[in-house]
């Protein structure tokens, strides 16, 4: 059974019959528009009204975005469900997923707040059928929050006024409720309140993308604040602007790999039906390689997406793993998603530009992912935080489990201060990579080794440590092992067949050894750390018969699994 998606076939959480029917019904609403209402809303950039009208009808968001306690019996916020409902979105458009995303970030300031007749109303607009927005973004200072323009003038009795403009806010159109981060004009703390978009003194002054997806630039014009709107404000507005970053950001990850997915059937179906010089493109040596390494990666994605889930589920003060794990999915699995639809593009070739393909759309918007608020830079540059103690100062912790139980994930919204991210410990990866007794396994064992011992006996100094470019590349080679370790922990949980654990690795060898290369080549890199760099120069362990059995057992098997309705 492929680990992959297959919504002809679906088999997700299944923790309990809600659930099931939400995924199920959501698969059916697409299936049901088809693949060409689909193309056709996607090129005339058509607002997603029925969609919306499905989610409303369905109570869909109600379900899954109201923490127990405030909506129905079965409504909760649980990460492990979110999670596939996000990849189902993903895999029939970016769109669908994003006017979703954006009402999870909207969602988070309120959530966390203090502020309980506002939940109340939040549980309610979620019952109509409410969408929601995260006004966090400026167009002068994109992701320098600490220089937002927004400001609440107070005006004596619990009463204020709201000045300023936001940009690149989803939903900013439509918005039941749109968490606006500002500054208190007299005191300079920050504050987070809600305001409604359709209120005469918010103006929408238009969408910034070409696109169906609502990006908006909004303006406050002297738009009216009481205390029942404020949210939050000094310290506690600041850690919801980042805690919900953290919880909201990580669905990246989830889009990418729905897209990616959707491109694989689409194009393994079109190359094993094609043929060229008297043979299947599937039968060519180099189209059997770039499948092999876009499945490779594509079930590492997930594999590593879902690892993620469980200790986000599992966080608490004393274990806060995640923060590191959370920006490894938005940073490389969305990196890897490009690198899946790049290897599937040098297959289909021109067929993936063609009008009627889901491929036109998933080569866009596979793009978006990694770049949206939360850039390869700004997330590598907070993964490396945490590399020494990840490397020299191990912690024991209690195992973590598969987390796919049907429970509210309480924490999340009571994350509690957002500093302090270089005391936070981890568990010792090596016994996860010890445990798996394979060639590439090992040789990947091997190269971390070598980047530790560059750590420790080359540490960049402090001027390396003060040059971004040299610091990304550390950090590409730091991410790697992480998301290898994580990798591991699920492939044992989930079973995977040790043929494709070894193939994956034969990817993350390469990747590795690029990585080095790319190190190497620095400006400022010294002549003991080029040195390391050429050690962990490396080549995978070629075995014709385990690659053989990987094409033949999981890759070549997808072929007509999939196929969206017409």
């Amino acid at each position: 059974m492929s680990i992959l998606l297959n919504p002809k076939h679906y088999d997700g959480p299944t923790s309990d019959e809600r659930t099931r029917e939400v995924m199920r019904k959501t698969i059916e609403f697409f299936e049901n528009k088809g693949k060409a209402r689909l193309k056709e809303d996607d090129h005339e950039r058509v607002w997603y009204a029925d969609f919306l009208e499905f989610v409303k009808k369905e109570r869909i968001f109600a379900t899954m975005l109201t923490p127990a306690g405030y909506g129905a019996a079965d409504s909760r916020w649980d990460t492990r469900r979110i999670c596939g409902f996000a990849e189902i979105l993903g895999f029939y458009g970016l769109p669908y997923w994003y006017t979703w995303q954006v009402s999870v970030l909207g969602l988070g300031p309120i959530w966390m707040s203090d502020n309980e007749a506002l939940k109340q109303r939040t549980a309610q607009l979620l019952e109509e059928g409410g969408i929601f927005a995260f006004g966090l973004s400026e167009r002068a200072h994109g992701a320098d929050v600490y220089s937002t323009d927004m400001q609440l003038e107070p005006k004596g009795d619990g009463q204020y006024i709201a000045r300023g403009e936001k940009y690149y806010i989803g939903n900013g159109n439509r918005a039941a409720l749109v968490s606006t981060f500002g500054k208190l004009s007299d005191s300079g703390d920050y504050v987070f309140f809600a305001v409604d978009s359709q209120h005469e003194r918010f103006k929408c002054i238009g969408n910034v993308v070409n696109s169906q997806s609502y990006v908006s630039n909004y303006a406050l014009n002297d738009y009216p604040i009481t205390d029942a709107d404020i949210l939050s404000r000094g310290r506690p507005a600041w850690d919801a602007a980042l805690n919900t970053v953290n919880i909201g950001k990580y669905n990246l990850g989830w889009a990418s790999i729905g897209i990616s997915t959707h491109a694989f059937y689409e194009a393994i179906n079109h190359a094993a039906h094609r043929h060229l010089y008297g043979q299947a493109v599937t039968d060519f040596p180099h189209v059997k390689q770039l499948f092999t390494d876009a499945y490779a990666r594509l079930v590492a994605m997930k594999l590593v997406a879902l690892r993620a889930a469980d200790y986000m589920r599992s966080a608490s003060p004393e274990d806060r793993r995640y923060l590191l794990y959370n920006p490894v999915v938005k940073m490389k699995v969305t990196t890897q998603g490009e690198d899946v639809v790049n290897h599937l593009w040098d297959v289909i070739a021109a067929k993936g530009f063609e009008r009627d393909t889901y491929f036109e759309m998933a080569a866009r918007d596979i793009r978006a992912l990694p770049k949206l608020e939360g850039t390869i830079h700004v997330n590598i540059a907070l993964i490396v935080k945490f590399m020494p103690n990840y490397f020299f100062n191990p912690e024991e912790f209690p195992e973590i489990p598969r987390r796919d139980d049907a429970s509210n994930d309480d924490f999340l919204f009571n994350q509690g201060p957002t500093k302090g991210l270089g005391h936070i410990r981890f568990h010792d990866y090596e016994p996860v990579f010890m445990s798996f007794d394979l060639p590439n396994v090992v040789v990947f064992r091997e190269q971390i080794a070598v980047f530790r011992e560059l750590l420790e006996k080359a540490t960049p100094g402090d001027g390396q440590a003060n040059d971004i470019d040299f610091l990304l590349a550390v950090g590409q080679i730091f991410t790697l092992v992480v998301y290898a370790q994580l990798l591991l922990e699920n492939a044992r949980l989930y079973e995977i067949d040790p043929r494709l654990i070894d193939q994956i690795f034969d990817v993350f060898v390469r990747d590795f050894s690029r990585a080095a290369l790319d190190l190497h080549g620095k400006p400022t890199s010294t002549p003991d750390q080029m040195a390391y760099c050429m050690q962990m120069l490396r080549k995978p362990v070629v075995d014709l018969e385990r690659y053989a059995a990987v094409w033949n057992e999981h890759v070549y098997p997808q072929t007509d699994r999939y196929e969206m309705n017409p």
